[in-house]
Formats: C-alpha cells, sequence, structure tokens
C-alpha cells in the first residue's frame, strides 16, 4: 500500500479498509511513517469523518499497536471511566479512591492535558514524586495491593495512540468522533477491564459543544466498547463553565483533597458521585446507580476515600506530606484578582477561553515539547446563575509569567457574558445511557 494513496483516498471522502488502517497504524508507529503524513491523514479524517466499521478498525490498530493487558489473575472486577475531556475536570482523583474503597479494582489509563483541556496524569505528576510511568509488573503490583491505580501509556500499551494522541493537540484535529474514539478505546480497551463508565462533556468548554454532537460521540463509543463485548454506561454531563472552582494542575488536586474530605462542592461532587455509582454498580457492589452514589457518600463520610488516595499515592511514590498537608506547596509568583465592571447575574461563560487562559498562564502546553507549570492556573470562583457585583471577584489567577498577567485578565473578563435578569442554574447531569 502506498501512503499518499492513502491519504488522497480519505481526503477525496472514500471509505478505509480494515487493512488499509492497520497499514497506516503500524507503520506510523514503527517509524516508517512520518508525523507529517500522519497529520495530512488526522485532518483528512477530522474533515471527511469515518463511519462505524472505520471507527472499529482504527481502534482496534491502535489497541493491537501494543499489547494488552491480562488482570485475570486479580481477583474481583475491573471498572474504569474515562471522560472526554473538560476545564476543572478532575474527577478521576476523586472516584478512583472511593470506587476502589468500595471493592471494584480501577485499574486507569490515562492522557495528558489536550488543546484546553486538562490532563489526568499532568494532575498527578504536581503531586512531587508520584509515577505515572509504572512498568506492567509495578501497574498489576499496584492494583493488587491497593484496588487502583492511575498511569499513562507505557511504550507497549497502545503506542499508537501515545503517538497519535499527541500530534492532534498541536494539528487542530481533536474534535473529531472517529479520533476520540479510536484513542479513548484503545487505551482502556488494553487495561484490562470488564467494564467502562463513559463521562461526556457537553459545552463551551468540552469537545463536544452541544448535545447532539455529545450523544454521537456516547453512541461511538458504547458501539465501540460493545464490539469488543464490555460493559459501559454513558453518562453525558455540562461543561459549560468549569467543573467546581480549581483550574490549573495542583490547584486540581488541591480541590480533589477538599472533596474527598468531604467538602461541599455542588457540581463537582455531582458529576463525581454520578461517576463513582455507576462505577460501583457496574462492579456488583450496589443494585443500581442510586444506591452506588449513597455507597460513595458513605465512604467520603467515614474518611476511607481519603486513606484510599493516600494509599494510592504513597503506593505510587508520591510524597504524601504534601496531600497531608497541602498548604506547603510553592505557590506562583504573581496572582491576580479578575473583577467586572458592572452588576449583574452570570448569564454564560466562553469555557474554552477560561481552559485556554489557564493554558497560557503554563498549567497547559502550546506545543507538545512545552514544560507546564504545576502552580500555575485559575481559581473560578461564580457560577452560572450567580448575582456578581461591580468590582468583586470572579476570578484569581497564578502564574509565574508575569507579561501574561494583564492580557489573560482581560481574556477571562471578555469570556464571561452578564444579565440583568436572573439566570437559571446548569443543569449538570443531561442523560445517562446504560
Amino acid at each position: 500500500m502506498n501512503t499518499v494513496e492513502l491519504i488522497r483516498k480519505k481526503r477525496d471522502k472514500k471509505k478505509y479498509s480494515e487493512e488499509e488502517l492497520g497499514f497506516l497504524i503500524k507503520n506510523y508507529t514503527a517509524g516508517k511513517i512520518p508525523d507529517y503524513q500522519i497529520s495530512s491523514f488526522l485532518m483528512a479524517a477530522y474533515l471527511n469523518g469515518m463511519d462505524k466499521d472505520e471507527t472499529a478498525y482504527l481502534t482496534k490498530a491502535m489497541l493491537y499497536s501494543g499489547i494488552v493487558i491480562d488482570l485475570s489473575n486479580i481477583k474481583g472486577p475491573k471498572v474504569d471511566k474515562h471522560s472526554t475531556g473538560g476545564v476543572g475536570d478532575k474527577t478521576s482523583l476523586i472516584i478512583a479512591p472511593i470506587v476502589a474503597a468500595a471493592g471494584v479494582n480501577v485499574p486507569m489509563i490515562s492522557g495528558r492535558g489536550l488543546g484546553h483541556s486538562g490532563g489526568t496524569l499532568d494532575k498527578l505528576e504536581s503531586i512531587p514524586g508520584f509515577r505515572t510511568n509504572l512498568s506492567l509488573s509495578e501497574y498489576k503490583r499496584v492494583i493488587k495491593k491497593c484496588g487502583a491505580v492511575l498511569i499513562g501509556q507505557t511504550s507497549n500499551i497502545a503506542p499508537a495512540d501515545k503517538l497519535i494522541y499527541a500530534l492532534r493537540d498541536v494539528t487542530a484535529t481533536i474534535e473529531s468522533i472517529p479520533l476520540i474514539t479510536g484513542s479513548i478505546m484503545s487505551k482502556k480497551l488494553a487495561e484490562g477491564i470488564d467494564g467502562l463508565v463513559l463521562d461526556i462533556k457537553c459545552g463551551s468548554g468540552a469537545f463536544m459543544k452541544d448535545f447532539k454532537s455529545a450523544k454521537s460521540l456516547a453512541s461511538s463509543l458504547i458501539d465501540t466498547a460493545k464490539a469488543f463485548d464490555k460493559k459501559v454506561i454513558g453518562i453525558i454531563t455540562d461543561m459549560n463553565q468549569p467543573l467546581g472552582n480549581y483550574i490549573g494542575n495542583w490547584l486540581e488536586v488541591f480541590e480533589s483533597i477538599e472533596a474527598l474530605q468531604g467538602a461541599e462542592i455542588d457540581d463537582l461532587m455531582t458529576v463525581s458521585l454520578n461517576l463513582s455509582g455507576a462505577m460501583i454498580y457496574m462492579g456488583g457492589k450496589a443494585s443500581s446507580i442510586k444506591e452506588g452514589i449513597e455507597i460513595s457518600k458513605d465512604i467520603i463520610a467515614s474518611g476511607k476515600a481519603m486513606d484510599k488516595f493516600i494509599e494510592i499515592v504513597k503506593n505510587q511514590n508520591g510524597d504524601v506530606s504534601f496531600i497531608m498537608n497541602p498548604g506547603k506547596y510553592p505557590k506562583s509568583k504573581y496572582s491576580e484578582v479578575v473583577s467586572v465592571s458592572k452588576n449583574g447575574y452570570l448569564k454564560f461563560v466562553d469555557n474554552y477561553e477560561i481552559g485556554m487562559s489557564a493554558l497560557e498562564l503554563g498549567a497547559g502546553r502550546m506545543v507538545k515539547e512545552d514544560v507546564i507549570d504545576p502552580k500555575a492556573g485559575i481559581v473560578f470562583i461564580k457560577k452560572i446563575g450567580d448575582y456578581v457585583k461591580r468590582g468583586e471577584p470572579v476570578a484569581v489567577m497564578y502564574t509565574d509569567r508575569k507579561a501574561k498577567v494583564d492580557p489573560i485578565k482581560n481574556r477571562i473578563t471578555s469570556a464571561l457574558v452578564l444579565d440583568k435578569y436572573p439566570q437559571p442554574k446548569m443543569r449538570l447531569i443531561k442523560k445517562i445511557i446504560e
């Protein structure tokens, strides 16, 4: 087969065979096809799409570019969760310890920040010493010991996805349902899981901007999971404003610690508890998602969730003193309060702009070689529907980049729309697809 001909084929809106997609993925992973040609393939696929069959072929090729982990010697159900990404979405850090404490194994292979959306690995690595690059033997040891493990792709777990994931981030090819499906499912199917709970984000801070697109992505992910005989539940959730209040890597770890200690963070905990409840239900430890939610609440109240988080951090070489005493974490050189110039009810947040603002402050990458500042980010104080007074803080920025302070302050205020009339609160759980 010829790479140029295959790029042309999708450019001309023709359908790939399983063998053709296998050829592209296999040879790119082996270093025989350069980045610039796969970038062309990604853009052609982004613009012209791939059907259900092609999506399954892509997922299969990416999955079998590496090994599929066998966890059959670990007792009990193995259930993971995946979020399609958003702003302030730190639910993995909250639900993994809850679900593990409930007796369901959580083998979680996560990704890094993608575009305006933060990544679980970057958040975890803001904890000094925390290792996300465990070997497969270490991966199995940790999950056997404490019931949960959170790592990145090793060189032999879906290596094609690791390469393509980084390339999509810098080629404007992120928001493609087939590419998202292949990326998510190749990692998740490689984990050795029995079931998967999907958090499909919808709104201005999500890759899927509207409910129709989110539902299409949910259907694609669910169809692919079923094609590989995996249990699956999809939950479509709102991402029209930051989830919780903290955006940025260590800032989100800090808020997760507060959540695990029982802090009442309404929107963050509504989403987190629905996800953990679904995972506990899927793992056979509850008779319904609703019962799983109640079990999750009890685990937090008892302190078991926080204890489990400390255990996970310790087993992955993280310095638990920062978890026990987060106030000792280094501070950014500059902090700046963001306020508005008039009174009104917060009507709209361009959440993409908030995510990009955090990225420019140092919390993300503009190119794949960029180094993240784990301290950088935004504390976003207000929620849609809140009344805001002129001069009242709506956010606080944290950065070591002095030159970014004023332009990002303006970028945040420009992302907000106020109205003189009261506004309804956002509905966080849009749809549950069992």
